[in-house]
């Protein structure tokens, strides 16, 4: 799953403000501005929920995020389709990146609805490629990079056993879609969404700013409370989604105003969005500079838990500890401020230069 709850983190180290102080039951739709309104969709892991979006288009109603493909979340949309939607049409499906919780019924929507999916460029490809491995068997460069990170024997098991489990939750994507870009807003039902990518929890992920209304639908890229995962994956070992992450970060605090509404896909809707995106980038170098000193000896990836997380990690998150340890790590080798040993066994070593 996307994000990695071990940050210790359950109130913003930020001052925003709630613009609300209560979420909506579970398959509950409220409006938030005049032809927007914030829908929960269960989730059977730790978050409990997604927040997803209805947006009243010209013919019927458009969708930001799908939740995840279950029986569960499917009897959900049915009971709102016929309840808060009163059987109007579904216009088309939009979707924030990749993940399961966001693209999990985004399929199953334009399939059932006869619509079109609009998704960034590298989030549709990579999704259909994950879901291209379902039934696979784990393959030897994840099982080379687990073990270069210092998996134990029931550790490997375990990447081996759930490999191919992505396209579980994931309906299959359409066979065309339409990208959403920086480039190219978004109009829907009068309404100018603007575009604006962000990197690091995943390859293109798209936020949706709506200036008129100043709401920003933001996904998984600024979160109130937690700090969204950044991962390195087997896919391509040597990225340094880190640096994506800041950089993305960084230039949204030139986009946005402050005051912006913030519509996140976990958690409650805020403003405040300045501070928070300070915050979340000083958690991350918080964490960097904690490993600069747990690395001043040789430490494989799975040592420096303690440096980055302050939860404990267990099997249900140990993947994705492991590829948020390899992104800290991978930035500093690209900083030139760590070194790295491959031993016999083909474990890597870490250790920075101070």
């Amino acid at each position: 799953m996307p994000l990695l709850h071990n940050r210790g983190v359950d109130k913003p180290s930020c001052p925003i403000q709630y613009e609300y102080g209560f979420q909506p039951e579970i398959g509950e739709a409220v409006d938030v501005v005049p032809g927007l309104k914030w829908l929960r969709l269960p989730l059977p892991f730790m978050l409990g929920h997604i927040n997803v979006w209805l947006l009243k288009d010209d013919k019927g109603w458009a969708i930001v995020d799908t939740g995840i493909h279950t029986g569960i979340t499917r009897k959900t949309w049915k009971s709102v389709f016929s309840n808060t939607l009163n059987n109007a049409p579904v216009s088309r499906v939009l979707v924030t990146h990749l993940h399961p919780d966001h693209a999990g019924c985004a399929g199953w929507l334009c399939e059932r609805f006869d619509v079109d999916l609009y998704m960034p460029r590298d989030e549709y490809l990579l999704c259909r490629i994950l879901v291209s491995d379902t039934g696979l068997p784990a393959p030897k460069e994840g099982r080379r990079f687990y073990r270069a990170a210092g998996f134990a024997e029931q550790d490997m098991s375990r990447y081996i056993e759930m490999f191919g489990g992505f396209g579980k939750v994931v309906a299959q994507l359409p066979q065309a879609y339409h990208r959403l870009h920086e480039d190219h807003p978004v109009h829907i039902g009068g309404q100018e969404w603007r575009v604006i990518t962000g990197h690091g929890h995943s390859p293109e992920h798209a936020c949706l700013y709506n200036a008129d209304q100043n709401v920003l639908i933001s996904g998984d890229q600024i979160l109130p409370t937690i700090s969204p995962n950044v991962s390195v994956y087997p896919t391509e070992p040597a990225a340094n989604p880190l640096e994506g992450w800041f950089d993305s970060l960084h230039r949204m605090k030139t986009l946005l105003p402050d005051d912006v509404l913030v519509l996140p896909s976990h958690g409650k809707p805020f403003r405040g969005v300045m501070g928070r995106l300070d915050a979340l980038i000083e958690e991350h170098e918080i964490g960097l500079q904690k490993l600069r000193q747990f690395c001043s000896e040789p430490k494989r990836a799975v040592d420096v838990f303690p440096a980055l997380f302050k939860s404990e990690i267990t099997d249900s998150n140990l993947m994705l500890a492991t590829g948020e340890a390899i992104a800290h790590l991978n930035y500093l080798l690209y900083a030139g401020e760590a070194g790295i040993n491959t031993d016999e066994s083909g474990v890597r070593w870490y250790q920075t230069r101070l």
